[in-house]
């Protein structure tokens, strides 16, 4: 690695963080720098991003040769992330370069250029790309075995992963824009032009494919063509979250996406909802090369990363080796909770209060680990809305959770979630919008889990810890709830009985909420 430190050193900690980090990953057909402001192991915001769309591949499938406007192009926007990084006094700029670079003739001459505008560059070699992929979707993914696929302007790279480590793979030349430069030269494609693609990568992929249909793990994929081709799939299917990364596109799904984009000319292809208008002339080279791994590998749809070689530079400095998170999941709920200034010991007793409620309550909702792994992490998160505003904060808190990537969450997991922080206060827990996410039994699973969630809310309204203890008797028509404090909480007292309305739609029984003295 060639970190390039910047002076003057004089560091501005981001919400308590110590170093402000900024990588460029330079590709075949975009530059983007995305800046994390971080604490080392602890947690991590992104706080900024410039995309360029640079085209530094362009005409080297036919050339072998970087062409004069790609570099041009490239380095104005090297030149655009150096000055950002000066100007706001980054700790450290990486810059990470793929396969335009390393495969041209003339990429040694480029590299040259890179280095006058006082930027050191790690040109990645296919392997290295493909660690990185790995290494993004061990740290965002829930699969300890997988095949990763990235897909980028330049090359693709298929690998295996096995217990969260990359094991093997390889790159190939399938990069989007170099099959536009070698087989789609109408507008639009002409159907013995898509044939010769398709079988192309047949050719290339052949023994990797049937790898994979041997061994049919989950296939995750990145990169901004997939990413693209979900949210055009998301947009057609009225799809309510406003997120790709864990969204799982369907072999049909894709199907109908290449036929849309295929018939289209360019110009009506850079009208298409959900589609970036500058990636408009190489998605369908893309589509094609996903279509054809999905036929011939016999999977039936593939899971979306919105995370990728980027993320994985970034690990290497954020984790100690092997970078790797021990808990995917629960790392980037805790790192959502971070993000915002919170009333710590209220929110340290509502879980406290969600922990025993949920466990007196279990003969009556039957649930499991991970429901109460939900209403745990709804009980962390039920405040963030605080910090925009008190008033409506639960519709705040709903929306900075549904927002927000939340890596080792499903889109279901998320939605009630957000729900649940959505409901915590007051309102009728529903679905709404979301109903299409969740399964059979959620609407329950949302109103029991949110009355547990409010009426621990509620035993902590005077946010001092009044109520020291609880005692549940269940009986056949309802539940007794004594709540145990050296005096009597009259405050929790009232507004947790306001909640036996909720408890009634959620348990079918009377809520008696009593003070008993704590002895």
């Amino acid at each position: 690695m060639h970190p390039a430190q910047l002076e003057p050193a004089a560091r501005r900690p981001y919400d308590g963080t110590v170093q402000r980090l900024g990588i460029v990953d330079l590709g075949s057909g975009t530059a983007r720098l995305v800046v994390y402001a971080y604490e080392p192991g602890k947690h991590y915001r992104l706080i900024d991003e410039i995309r360029e769309s640079v085209r530094l591949g362009e005409g080297l499938a036919r050339q072998g040769r970087l062409s004069e406007g790609g570099m041009q192009r490239a380095l104005s926007a090297l030149k655009l992330y150096a000055d950002f990084a000066q100007a706001t006094d980054l700790d450290q700029l990486r810059v990470i370069a793929t396969s335009a670079s390393r495969d041209a003739e003339n990429g040694p001459e480029f590299l040259r250029e890179v280095r006058k505008l006082g930027l050191q560059v790690q040109v990645l070699s296919g392997e290295d790309e493909a660690r990185y992929g790995v290494l993004a979707v061990a740290n965002s993914f829930n699969f300890q075995d997988a095949w990763v696929m990235d897909l980028g302007g330049g090359s693709a790279q298929l690998s295996l992963m096995e217990a969260r480590a990359y094991r093997e793979g390889r790159a190939y030349p399938l990069g989007a824009v170099r099959l536009t430069e070698m087989f789609l030269g109408s507008n639009p494609p002409k159907k013995g032009e898509i044939e010769d693609l398709e079988r192309f990568v047949r050719k290339e992929m052949k023994e990797v494919l049937a790898q994979v249909r041997q061994n049919p793990l989950p296939l995750v994929a990145m990169g901004g063509t997939v990413r693209n081709l979900a949210k055009l799939a998301q947009r057609r299917g009225d799809y309510p979250l406003d997120l790709v990364h864990g969204y799982f596109l369907s072999r049909e799904a894709l199907e109908e996406a290449v036929e849309i984009l295929a018939q289209r000319t360019l110009e009506q292809r850079r009208q298409l909802e959900g589609l970036q208008s500058d990636r408009a002339d190489v998605i369908v080279a893309g589509a094609l090369v996903y279509r054809t791994v999905l036929r011939e590998a016999g999977l039936d749809g593939l899971w979306i990363s919105g995370q990728g070689v980027r993320e994985g530079a970034f690990y290497r400095e954020f984790l100690p080796a092997p970078h790797l998170l021990s808990d995917v999941r629960g790392f980037y709920v805790r790192n959502l909770f971070a993000r915002y200034p919170q009333d710590f010991s209220h929110t340290a007793r509502v879980r406290h209060f969600c922990r025993l409620l949920f466990r007196l309550l279990a003969p009556l909702h039957g649930y499991g680990p991970s429901e109460e792994q939900l209403l745990d992490e709804a009980a962390l998160l039920h405040d963030i809305g605080m910090s925009i505003g008190y008033y409506d904060h639960h519709k705040h808190g709903e929306y900075l959770v549904m927002s927000a990537a939340i890596p080792g969450l499903t889109h279901r997991e998320q939605v009630l979630l957000g729900l649940l922080v959505r409901y915590h206060r007051k309102g009728e827990p529903r679905p709404g919008a979301y109903k299409s996410v969740l399964q059979d039994g959620d609407t329950k699973r949302l109103l029991r889990l949110a009355a547990i969630l409010r009426i621990s809310e509620y035993l902590e309204r005077s946010r001092v810890g009044r109520v020291e203890g609880l005692e549940v008797e269940i009986g056949s028509q309802q539940v007794r709830l004594t709540l145990l404090a050296q005096e009597e909480p009259w405050v929790e007292l009232t507004e947790t009985r306001k909640q036996a309305k909720l408890f009634r739609q959620a348990f079918g029984l009377e809520l008696l909420v009593e003070w008993g003295p704590r002895g």
